[in-house]
């Protein structure tokens, strides 16, 4: 069945009823292993997939999941860390007066999936109680199977998920959406907000609005960011005009809002908790860091010749996210990736002799001729990385030891990628 024969029959009234049988039968061949007589007997792509993620995963589509929520402590401390919490105002004003109009709740989640706020509708809430739905559940895909959340956490796209295409029977009564939350500076998944309830209290237009909110959300994320690194400009200005020599003033996560003698970059990889004194930067070499109000002046020092980094691990085990940590010769420091650049740096350690610019546009897009996107995504890298990496052929650079963390489970790396050689890794094959 494909996206639009869904969207087309979920939202004719009188079809509601038979839409969640034809669904059903969709769904128990599927889980049966049976093949599909024809487009309209087939789940959506992006179901189908999530179902075959969910049986991978173990999950049992007829019994509730179990659930460990969070503590009381931990909930408060990871609605206190989220970045989300600024920009609940923007969620509540464009999503809960409607969901509660419609008996439905909003649900905001984190990275990981899970729940960190919960409003709406309370006999829907009550619902929600009965299936565990609560504030501080996990709603990932490993753990409650195919729903609007994990899915959309996958898929990094909002996703509706309606009746019996969630995975576990007890949730066919439900249908939800959900669009992922990106930190606007670097593309980092924040988490999911999303609108859940009654499939047939469900209007054709939810998806729609859950979608637009989220870019509001994200909007008003950029402008937040926009606002500080003006107030650091205005401060950091005299800073900088008193200097000899080479500098740059960035705010807390790397942005540069300022430079002298120096050729102006967007961003500066930092370490995940700098401080003050010498710091060796993969771009620049040695330099002093020195404390300002709302960010850094970095001092470039003068070595003649840069320092070469000894160790590089970079790590794609983790559901939430990827990071490179590079060892130098004075210190060390990691960077949070980007999905694309994860791709990257994963197949670049998995092929140490190195990949060609068309090679790599196959592992990644499936066409050896999108080459201007991969060697435009490796300059954006090498402006973090610096002599981390060398080209021609693109690899780690020589002399540079390369740790790889892999998941535990091959079929959890980097779940939200469609690369060819990250499917290809998935299932224990290696690019050639």
């Amino acid at each position: 069945m494909s996206d639009s024969t869904i969207d087309s029959a979920i939202w004719s009234a009188q079809e509601i009823r038979a839409t969640a049988r034809r669904l059903a039968t969709v769904r128990e061949a599927a889980l049966a292993g049976g093949a599909p007589g024809g487009p309209a007997d087939a789940p959506r792509a992006v179901i189908g997939a999530s179902w075959r993620r969910a049986l991978d995963s173990g999950v049992d589509p007829d019994a509730e999941p179990p659930q460990q929520p969070l503590s009381v402590a931990e909930l408060e401390h990871r609605r206190q860390k989220s970045q989300l919490a600024a920009v609940l105002p923007v969620l509540n004003e464009g999503l809960l007066a409607a969901a509660d109009a419609a008996q439905q709740i909003m649900v905001v989640t984190d990275a990981e999936g899970r729940v960190l706020w919960r409003e709406g509708s309370a006999p829907v809430r009550r619902m929600a109680d009965r299936l565990g739905f609560d504030k501080g559940a996990d709603w990932t895909e490993q753990v409650v199977g195919t729903n609007a959340i994990g899915t959309a956490l996958v898929a990094r796209r909002p996703v509706l998920v309606h009746s019996a295409e969630h995975f576990i029977r007890s949730h066919h009564q439900w249908t939800c959406a959900a669009a992922p939350l990106h930190d606007p500076r670097d593309g980092r998944l924040l988490g999911t907000v999303d609108v859940s309830g009654p499939a047939q209290s469900f209007h054709p237009t939810t998806l729609s609005l859950v979608s637009a909110v989220a870019r509001l959300a994200e909007g008003e994320l950029r402008t937040r960011h926009h606002r500080s690194l003006e107030r650091l400009r205005s401060s950091a200005a005299p800073v900088l005009a008193r200097l000899g020599g080479q500098a740059l003033v960035v705010d807390p996560n790397g942005w540069v809002v300022g430079v002298t003698g120096l050729t102006p970059p967007d961003r500066v990889a930092l370490p995940k908790a700098p401080e003050a004194g010498p710091l060796w930067l993969p771009r620049y070499g040695m330099c002093a860091l020195e404390p300002l109000p709302g960010g850094w002046l970095i001092r470039v020092g003068r070595a003649e010749r840069e320092p070469v980094p000894s160790r590089v691990v970079l790590d794609v085990s983790r559901r939430d996210g990827s990071t490179v940590t590079v060892s130098g010769p004075a210190d060390s420091w990691s960077h949070e990736l980007s999905p694309r650049h994860a791709e990257l740096l994963f197949v670049l350690a998995a092929q140490p002799q190195g990949r060609t610019a068309a090679e790599l546009a196959q592992d990644l897009f499936g066409d050896a001729g999108r080459t201007v996107t991969v060697r435009a995504e490796l300059s954006r890298l090498r402006r973090h990385l610096g002599s981390v990496l060398a080209h021609r052929p693109y690899r780690f650079a020589d002399g540079v030891e390369v740790e790889l963390r892999l998941p535990a489970r091959p079929g959890r790396l980097l779940p939200h990628s469609l690369a060819p050689a990250v499917a290809a890794a998935r299932r224990g094959r290696h690019t050639s």
